[in-house]
């Protein structure tokens, strides 16, 4: 459902080049839950980015639902969900709003937009908070307001970034729950976070990032196995600061 193939990504700053994405190569399944883990500028944010075709790549390519990620901005559009913490939504509108005004976008029959957004809204426990300016709620339930704008025309691909990051218990309780039963509905999600254990709840593979590069790619049981390491935050560091993976 997800392939991509030695994505570079190189940005200036301050008269330096620096490589944020560098020759990542992967695959994910149709229904697969993929979690990306790094720490924070390993790369997750700006390789999301390009495969929601927010962001162009300056080397290799992508295919996501068949639809090349370069050439077939469109088409690509219209399988994914992309959801990220800068929400992008209207502050003076409810929640419902949001999501019937995203839903409409997306080309839903307006004859069906009401039945489908009220189900997007249970589907994130966000009913009771459906018809509240978006300016009034908390920051969880902003990040699922924005989750369901992402999800609610049905797209067979999730692209989640961060989707729990400065969450309560329970908000990040909720969108853990809805990942999980997107894999089982037979989504496919690519999972970004840093949050160890929120990968460890919800992902089938884990692909550790580190300085643009992926450095490890497995379940959970393969990457315990590597490392000798029980904790996925253990198996992590293991990875990460191990001279094979250290750059200078």
């Amino acid at each position: 459902m997800i392939a991509a193939e030695n994505l570079t990504k190189t940005f200036d700053k301050q008269g330096k080049k620096v490589r944020a994405v560098d020759n990542v190569s992967f695959a994910c399944a149709a229904g697969e839950t993929l979690g990306i883990i790094g720490t924070n500028g390993a790369g997750k944010t700006t390789l999301l980015r390009m495969l929601a075709t927010l962001l162009p790549a300056d080397s290799g390519h992508a295919t996501i639902a068949g639809h090349d990620v370069a050439n077939e901005s469109d088409a690509v559009r219209e399988n994914i969900g992309f959801s990220s913490p800068s929400h992008g939504l209207y502050e003076r509108m409810t929640a419902r709003e949001n999501v019937r005004y995203f839903g409409l976008l997306s080309g839903i029959p307006k004859q069906d937009i009401d039945a489908i957004v009220n189900d997007v809204l249970r589907s994130l426990s966000l009913s009771a908070e459906a018809d509240t300016p978006v300016k009034a709620l908390s920051t969880g339930m902003r990040q699922r307001v924005s989750l369901a704008r992402a999800i609610v025309h049905q797209p067979p691909v999730l692209l989640l970034d961060e989707p729990t990051n400065g969450l309560d218990v329970p908000s990040a309780r909720v969108i853990l729950d809805f990942v999980h039963e997107s894999g089982r509905d037979g989504q496919t999600v690519i999972f970004c976070t840093h949050i160890m254990e929120h990968v460890e709840d919800v992902c089938d593979r884990i692909a550790i990032m580190d300085k643009g590069r992926i450095v490890a790619d497995g379940t959970l049981a393969d990457l315990r196995a590597r490392t000798g390491e029980t904790r996925l935050s253990e198996v992590f560091l293991a990875i990460t600061q191990s001279p094979a993976t250290v750059r200078a």
